[in-house]
């Protein structure tokens, strides 16, 4: 019979998973083709409070983050990140909101006495779009995938910039001409790292972030990026 194909990874072992597993490191032999989430399962089985971290646990390997899912080869280097004190959740602020936007505690949520520069950017509703009178607009979301999606944009930021806190704030529903419908707010210890980190944040929320806008014209109405809806007759839809 034909010996099953193994690997051998490194395990290496942090802050609680060090107390928890007594060691520093270890080699684990594999089943080829296994991935991070059955060592994961294997490391919950020998200690089950573990479980209680399900979803908070961040995994690198070979000094790169990495989903569950990812093959491990041979020579891999694993770590489990446990949560980090003022991490992720703590560094970015994000909401949706029907309420009006408050430049103010968008500021406040960001600066510390370490930060030199507070960038914030209001997007604010025109009376136009290319030269057509616009009504009003309307904002929808999809707000679990959102807030996702804006904590990997300003993690990507961080990388790119020395920045610390970021805020983000957008309105949803109906936005009259001259409102504020979203503001970015970034704080750094330097004006050069605030002014590029925002403008590349603001420009992956739009692009990126599950946010969608429909202009209402005089005339007619657009989900931006879709084919055009004429407004219903009097008495229908709105």
């Amino acid at each position: 019979m034909k010996a099953m194909e193994t690997v051998s990874v490194r395990l290496k072992f942090f802050a609680l998973f060090r107390e928890l597993f007594g060691e520093t490191e270890r080699q684990m032999d594999l089943p080829a083709g296994s991935r991070v989430a059955d060592v994961w399962t294997r490391l919950v089985a020998e200690r089950p409070v573990l479980g209680n971290l399900e979803g908070a646990v961040r995994f690198a390997v070979n000094r790169e983050y990495v989903g569950a899912d990812h093959e491990l080869k041979a020579g891999d280097e694993l770590v489990f990140v446990p949560p980090v004190s003022g991490g992720e959740a703590c560094q970015t602020m994000f909401e949706l909101t029907e309420e009006r936007l408050d430049p103010e505690e968008l500021i406040s949520a960001v600066r510390t006495d370490d930060d030199g520069a507070v960038v914030l950017f209001v997007g604010v509703v025109r009376n136009n779009s290319d030269g057509r009178p616009t009504r009003y607009l309307v904002y929808e979301a999809y707000p679990e995938m959102a807030e996702a999606k804006v904590r990997e944009i300003a993690t990507e930021a961080r990388r790119r910039w020395a920045v610390g806190k970021v805020a983000v704030k957008h309105r949803v529903g109906r936005l009259e001409i001259g409102e504020a419908s979203v503001m970015v707010a970034v704080a750094a210890p330097h004006r050069a790292e605030a002014f590029e980190a925002c403008r590349y944040i603001m420009d992956r929320v739009k692009t990126d972030a599950p946010i969608w806008k429909k202009e209402v014209f005089v005339d007619g109405e657009v989900w931006v990026g879709a084919p055009e809806v004429q407004p219903a007759p009097e008495g229908e839809g709105r």
